[in-house]
């Protein structure tokens, strides 16, 4: 199966590349721009296995899109390449609307063009999977979950890209027939996260030794997922889900946005203590909220069990502990970071 990868030099498209490269019947290519967020590095041994083809480029380069389907032939393609972090969108908002809106516009009409000359039964075997967000649903309360009847309700210059290019996505499937698929994510952690998130953020900086922000009161609620999890999730829908379907998937585990960076801190304090042994949490600095920051994200999931059998296998608790793991395994590609961004340690506090 030959499946176009957008994105798949980010957090969540290298993990998706990563677990196909181990499928030899799985040829893939990976295009990115390559922008701050995304790392060669983590797709470099998935592309040592012969059957990962890169390409630097710009999913708002309309032309480029055309020649890379009418070459690679996909029978599938995954869209991930978004900017994805609030905070930058809050402000400049610009990149956001050009790469998320106008870059899937390009993606889908390169899409389109290429379905639509497929001989009937490969045409009838396209899918075209675009990879959301559960922020387009906008904010709950104490109480509720998101499902797949939620009415959409972004609430930032993120939100609203990723929900103008969810329209689109609909639009080409119900308008030309495209077999569209959508999947919206809760919050993903694990490796190769680039350090501006919350929970690689909290990680970084106390192994830096430095303040670890918090926004308000930290009582923001998040469900948190596993990066692999949602792989397991996105393969399932690729194979197997409905077109014109959409798809939740969260990791059912919900916890304020406090305790998951208190609960770091206490797996840091095993593996990696500060000197003189003060605990990690003692770095944990409350800084002014985030404008409009959005109280609640929770995800019913029910629809993607019940009907492709898939579930979250990786706790919290052991996520957590092998994501700070991977980081102090990793300083050598995190460090660079830091030390060439400082302005992101900083000013820019925790993207979640």
């Amino acid at each position: 199966m030959r499946i176009l990868i957008t994105g798949g030099a980010g957090f969540i498209g290298s993990a998706l590349v990563r677990r196909l490269s181990h499928d030899a019947a799985a040829e893939l290519l990976v295009v990115d721009a390559l922008t701050y967020a995304a790392s060669i590095d983590a797709i470099a041994a998935a592309r040592r296995t012969g059957h990962c083809r890169f390409v630097h480029g710009d999913i708002r380069d309309g032309a480029l899109l055309t020649r890379l389907f009418d070459s690679f032939r996909p029978n599938a393609v995954v869209h991930l390449a978004a900017e994805s972090h609030v905070d930058r969108s809050l402000r400049a908002p610009d990149d956001f609307i050009t790469t998320n809106v106008l870059g899937t516009f390009q993606l889908l009409s390169a899409a389109r063009g290429y379905w639509a000359r497929l001989p009937a039964a490969a045409a009838a075997a396209f899918r075209l999977l675009n990879v959301s967000t559960d922020e387009v649903f906008g904010a709950l309360g104490e109480q509720g979950r998101f499902d797949e009847t939620s009415p959409v309700e972004p609430r930032s210059p993120y939100s609203a890209s990723k929900a103008g290019a969810d329209h689109l996505v609909a639009a080409w499937g119900h308008s030309y027939g495209l077999p569209v698929l959508q999947t919206h994510c809760s919050n993903n952690y694990g490796p190769w996260q680039h350090p501006e998130k919350l929970i690689p953020l909290t990680i970084v900086r106390a192994l830096r030794g430095a303040a670890i922000p918090v926004y308000g009161a930290g009582e923001q609620v998040r469900d948190w997922l596993h990066v692999d999890d949602h792989v397991d999730a996105l393969l399932q829908v690729l194979a197997r889900g409905v077109p014109g379907r959409r798809y939740l998937i969260g990791g059912d585990t919900e916890r304020r946005n406090l305790s998951i960076v208190r609960e770091l801190c206490a797996i840091l304090d095993g593996m990696a203590p500060r000197p003189g042994a003060a605990p990690h949490a003692a770095a944990i600095a409350f800084v002014a909220d985030r404008p409009g920051h959005d109280f609640r994200y929770a995800i019913d999931a029910g629809l993607i069990r019940s009907e492709l059998g898939w579930s979250p296998r990786r706790g919290l608790a052991d996520g957590l502990a092998s994501t700070v793991r991977w980081y102090l395994d990793h300083r050598d590609w995190w460090q660079p970071i830091a030390s060439a961004a400082p302005p992101l340690w900083d000013a820019v506090h925790p993207g979640v």
